[in-house]
């Protein structure tokens, strides 16, 4: 699977995210996207969404930087500072598993 993508709309204003789990339950896979620029803003989707939605694509595309990072962020971050952040665990077998 390819481990970094690029989302055709902004979430929480960012585009760049990297797949860093891989997960199987009951029979379904889901994936732990994080974004590379602010490890903050992450989100689980399904493989449906991430293949076939036509929300992403595979790589990252070079955008100019008001369209990766956009006010959606800044916004975002002016209202979220750091709270109630949840903690990101990364499986053993991931690319980016560090012991």
């Amino acid at each position: 699977m390819e481990n970094y993508w690029t989302s055709n709309k902004s979430i929480n204003g960012l585009r760049h995210f990297v797949l860093v789990n891989e997960t199987k339950e009951k029979g379904n896979i889901s994936f732990l996207m994080v974004s590379v620029l602010d490890s903050e803003i992450y989100l689980k989707t399904t493989y449906e969404e991430l293949i076939n939605s036509g929300n992403w694509h595979k790589g990252w595309i070079n955008l100019p930087k008001l369209q990766s990072i956009t006010e959606e962020y800044v916004k975002y971050k002016s209202i979220n500072k750091g709270e109630d952040i949840d903690e990101i665990f990364i499986n053993d077998d991931s690319l980016f598993y560090i012991s």
